[in-house]
């Protein structure tokens, strides 16, 4: 997921420096002893590992609220979930040894305040952690419906959400309702039919995906779940979830649309969106809108940097836009810079990379490069055939700036290179419409 918002004030700016500049070795300052990563997220253990390999060799401290070392997330609601991969596959290949990288770990209970004149992590054990360098890797939350908690409905955003879920489709229920045809839900949907289950996708916008791509590649998404036997709703919402009767009052039993009518389930998935973990820095004095608002090199106070879903930053890249990314690529990326941007005594150049998403669903692998855009155009194949290439203008400039492949992955990867070389529109109609 891409989220996109208006520019906030006070952001300073500074010119674009190459890769190579970007990656010059790190330098560990007596000034930064202790280093405190808060977040035992994929963006958070590649930061420790971008320290450690760049020969950061002093105190280093991983806070996470969740009772695991580091795992990754895509899977939950893929492989996981369908059944074919056990939870020892999910771990993170850093934190497989958790004692290899010399951090001091801190999981299991979550940060509850920060005190950035301080410098100092509050825990909600009462304890206090003092930094020298903070880097806020703390992801986002599944937003949840309002209304009374009832058995039976479920997010996917943690391993334990996952677990439950799989437990729950492992008792074969009789009918599953996916609230949000958002990637998340969308997966979740092609999982529980390759299971062989009963799936109703709900989604009160016009086409799935609708913060993120145009109406006419949404509706290829719809039409390639109805296809596989998914009864897709477009274009109403919620209005409650519905309850079983006497002894199953607690217990969902469907979900009332806006519309008047009702879709039953024994299973209902929440899939509406994240919410940045950033209660803990309320009063903080950092700037909380939406994410961690930072300047374009991710820093958001002295010696304080954010990465990952919870961070926001402009994109120098297509433009002075704030944008927070919900994406794997953008946590490996982000995470990695981060370490060096902490340690960076000159300056360094702006995080400005193409983002990258991937998602598999049934036989499709759908991929998608850079920033859509209003301005779209097939270049390759056919959305019928839902195997084709779409590309993503500038109104501006003549520019490509994003890209869609269903099951081209060749041309994928060729659409990220155009992007990050800035081609044109009709450089990317030659090179990707072949």
């Amino acid at each position: 997921m891409i989220v996109f918002a208006k520019p906030s004030s006070g952001v300073p700016s500074r010119p674009s420096r190459s890769k190579t500049e970007q990656a010059a070795p790190l330098t560990a300052t007596d000034s930064l002893a202790h280093i405190v990563i808060v977040g035992a997220s994929l963006a958070g253990m590649q930061a420790a590992q971008m320290l450690r390999r760049g020969g950061y060799d002093r105190s280093l401290t991983i806070i996470g609220d969740e009772p695991h070392y580091p795992y990754d997330r895509p899977p939950l609601s893929k492989q996981y979930l369908a059944g074919s991969w056990d939870e020892s596959k999910l771990r993170l290949r850093a934190a497989v040894d958790p004692d290899e990288l010399g951090i001091d770990w801190r999981i299991g209970v979550p940060a509850r305040a920060l005190e950035l004149s301080g410098s100092s992590v509050m825990m909600a054990d009462g304890t206090s952690i003092p930094y020298d360098g903070l880097i806020i890797a703390t992801g986002a939350s599944a937003r949840r419906l309002p209304g009374p908690d009832l058995e039976g409905v479920y997010v996917v955003r943690s391993l334990d959400d996952a677990r439950a879920l799989r437990d729950a489709f492992d008792a074969e229920p009789k009918r599953v309702a996916v609230i949000g045809a958002g990637f998340i839900g969308a997966e979740v949907a092609a999982t529980a039919r390759e299971r062989g289950l009963e799936v109703t996708m709900i989604e009160a916008a016009k086409s799935p995906l609708g913060r993120v791509l145009d109406t006419a590649a949404g509706l290829a998404i719809a039409d390639l779940h109805r296809s596989h036997g998914v009864d897709v709703r477009l274009g109403v919402g919620v209005h409650s979830l519905v309850s079983g009767e006497g002894a199953g009052a607690h217990t969902v039993a469907g979900v009332a649309l806006a519309d008047g009518t009702v879709v039953e389930a024994d299973v209902v998935v929440v899939g509406i969106g994240v919410t940045p973990n950033t209660g803990w820095l309320e009063g903080s004095g950092l700037t909380i809108d939406d994410g961690v608002v930072c300047d374009e090199t991710c820093l958001a106070a002295p010696g304080v940097v954010a990465a990952g879903d919870v961070a926001r930053w402009p994109n120098v890249r297509f433009g002075e836009q704030l944008t927070r990314v919900e994406q794997w690529d953008n946590a490996v990326d982000q995470g990695a810079y981060v370490a060096r941007r902490l340690l960076a005594e000159d300056e360094v150049a702006p995080f400005a990379p193409v983002p990258w998403f991937w998602s598999d669903q049934y036989d499709r692998k759908i991929q998608l490069a850079g920033m859509p855009t209003s301005s779209a155009e097939v270049v390759h194949g056919s959305m019928a055939e839902q195997r084709f290439v779409q590309i993503y203008g500038r109104p501006d400039r003549d520019e490509l700036v994003g890209a869609l492949a269903w099951n081209r992955p060749r041309q994928a990867v060729q659409a990220r290179q155009l992007i990050e070389q800035r081609a044109t529109m009709a450089e990317a109609r030659e090179t990707l419409g072949g």
